[in-house]
């Protein structure tokens, strides 16, 4: 009988065992590493749904993931970002992963582009061999409201705010300062800009740089190719990081040229007094021969060119003294 009593003890352990045992993975499978980024139904924010992949390949992951985005969900809460938006195609090479998109994708609301844009890149990002995700309208990459390309897109891109909608647009006033047509000199140029508060300034001043004038006065003092690798401020001073191509020579445009067109334009904004400028988060060295990038940077105006038509002279306000003291003689 104690042989009998011990032996059912023991399957019942081990029953209660098996039991807690199914409970554990079931909790684990609820946990899933990965989502899908849809909108709510008042189309207004992005909301993740747990996704658990069928495939250990990413290329099978991209693809089910992609199909995903343009289903509907099983909850009604939920929208499917991509709505009548197709993605024709897309291709995986140097960790890049470039989509092409249906013509229809120009025609969407901005908001609702934006959202659509966030919750696809935010899908995709989480892939381990996707570093950073471009968009492409048919043969040609996307753009944003003003005509300039909107370039690849990283985890940083669309960042969650709490307590902000990641659609909340916002409009800024940017002094920039470009390189005029000779490359000697500075030109400033004013733009009004419609941007997604999960972009700092700081990172809407440097794209603007680098993608140049919206006018026809000027063109990007930044070497072509560029790109912003981060931008960061702290206790007054902004820190540019800038890929190997900065250290690309144009011997058409004077080194000071290149070097104030970034920190004239960064100091504009209320939060940066000084800038230092790193390639790939390197200060060790110099620009050219004359600007070591181990220096932090002030507003220096010695290089802004006069308006055309306008004369140094009066650029400096020396005419404007000059005819007041005239008027002064005469009226002696």
């Amino acid at each position: 009988m104690k042989r009998k009593g011990t032996f059912a003890l023991l399957c019942m352990l081990t029953l209660l065992m098996l039991a807690l045992d199914g409970c554990s993975q079931g909790e684990q499978k609820e946990k899933s590493d990965y989502y899908i980024y849809y909108l709510n139904k008042e189309k207004t924010k992005n909301i993740p749904m747990d996704y658990e992949p069928q495939s250990e390949k990413d290329e099978e992951v991209i693809s089910d993931m992609i199909s995903k985005l343009s289903q509907n969900p099983d909850s009604v809460d939920y929208v499917r970002p991509l709505g009548s938006v197709r993605i024709l195609s897309w291709s995986l090479e140097n960790r890049q992963l470039q989509l092409n998109f249906g013509s229809e994708y120009s025609q969407q609301d901005g908001i609702i582009e934006v959202l659509c844009r966030a919750a696809v890149v935010r899908t995709l990002i989480q892939v381990s061999s996707v570093d950073s995700i471009s968009f492409y309208v048919g043969d040609a990459p996307l753009m944003d409201k003003s005509g300039t390309p909107v370039g690849l897109m990283t985890a940083e891109s669309f960042i969650e705010n709490p307590g902000e909608q990641i659609n909340s647009i916002q409009t800024a006033t940017l002094t920039l300062y470009f390189a005029n047509a000779e490359g000697t000199g500075l030109v400033q140029e004013v733009q009004e800009r419609h941007y997604n508060s999960n972009i700092s300034l700081e990172k809407l001043v440097m794209e603007q740089l680098i993608a140049g004038p919206i006018g026809g006065n000027g063109m990007s003092a930044i070497p072509a190719g560029t790109k912003l690798v981060s931008v960061s401020v702290l206790d007054g001073v902004c820190f540019v990081n800038l890929d190997g191509a900065f250290l690309n020579q144009n011997f058409e445009i004077e080194e000071g040229v290149v070097i104030y067109s970034i920190v004239n334009s960064l100091v504009e904004l209320p939060n940066v007094n000084k800038v230092q400028i790193s390639v790939n988060g390197d200060t060790n060295m110099n620009y050219r021969e004359k600007f070591s990038l181990t220096t932090v940077y002030e507003r220096n105006l010695d290089y802004l060119a006069p308006a055309a038509g306008q004369t140094p002279e009066e650029e400096n306000g020396e005419a404007e003294e000059t005819e007041t003291e005239i008027e002064l003689k005469e009226g002696a």
